[in-house]
């Protein structure tokens, strides 16, 4: 059976995550629901990350072995076709039979959106944090970001009840700047913790409020003091960007950059 990548979106808000749970709505069972619709047998589909619920993807990558020979690109037509609105398919392309989703990834990369007016904007508010308690730092919590850099144990970062036996991760990229009345956090790395985004940027609201230096942020994750990583950032204003290989998949496909910048002029 031919095996089929796909590039994929989702705005994440009623989905109950990527993965497939009994009596959940999850990504991966609309997609695994609507691939059998097509051929009217059983596939399983597996991502590149498993992204918990309420978190968006812009760029996710997953793959399935297709029981009938349609022509892989037309694949994504297909299924955008008896998919849900709140999930698309931007691309599909033929890829080895030993080419694995997740296995074959090099890197992921997150983007988490905060915004800071008094007053929420409903066009934006799916996607982001509404944050308005005080003024951030942004030039600290960049400060408290570098350090990460490089392979690091982040046991600070992992949540309880993950099935990934330790907690070394290679953080690749960092970035944390204001646009208006948004402020966006990025980071790139190999491999994601179960929770890792969310309760870092929870930590580094703190930083950016002035109630933790950025020495005390670096020191309380390279000791590992998880007991004092207690707030997670809501989950609406995390999005998955996309994911690495070593070759490049889709490369007729603009990679997308999850939502806009917001505080973006219109060109």
């Amino acid at each position: 059976m031919p095996r089929i990548a796909l590039l994929v979106q989702y705005v994440g808000t009623e989905f109950h995550g990527w993965q497939s749970q009994p009596g959940q709505r999850t990504v991966q069972g609309v997609l695994e629901g609507a691939i059998g619709q097509v051929t009217g047998e059983p596939v399983t589909v597996t991502g590149a990350g498993r992204t918990d619920t309420g978190v968006h993807a812009a760029g996710q990558v997953a793959h399935f072995d297709a029981p009938h020979r349609i022509p892989p690109e037309r694949w994504a037509v297909i299924l955008n076709g008896v998919l849900p609105a709140d999930v698309l398919v931007r691309a599909s392309v033929p890829v080895p039979e030993d080419w694995h989703a997740r296995f074959s990834a090099r890197w992921r990369r997150y983007r988490y959106c905060l915004y800071t007016e008094r007053m929420n904007n409903v066009f934006t508010a799916p996607f982001c944090w509404h944050y308005y308690y005080a003024d951030l730092d942004v030039g600290l919590m960049q400060a408290a970001l570098e350090p990460l850099l490089g392979r690091q144990h982040l046991g600070a970062f992992h949540r309880s009840r993950s099935g990934r036996e330790h907690s070394w991760v290679e953080v690749q990229a960092v970035a944390c700047w204001r646009q208006d009345a948004w402020v966006y956090i990025e980071v790139q790395a190999n491999a994601f913790l179960y929770g890792m985004m969310r309760l870092l940027v929870g930590m580094l609201v703190e930083v950016g409020r002035g109630w933790r230096s950025v020495a005390e942020f670096t020191r309380l994750w390279q000791e590992e003091r998880r007991q004092e990583v207690t707030y997670a950032a809501p989950a609406r204003g995390l999005t998955l960007l996309g994911v690495g290989y070593p070759e490049a998949l889709f490369p007729a496909v603009r990679m997308p950059t999850a939502m806009p910048l917001w505080g973006e002029k219109i060109r």
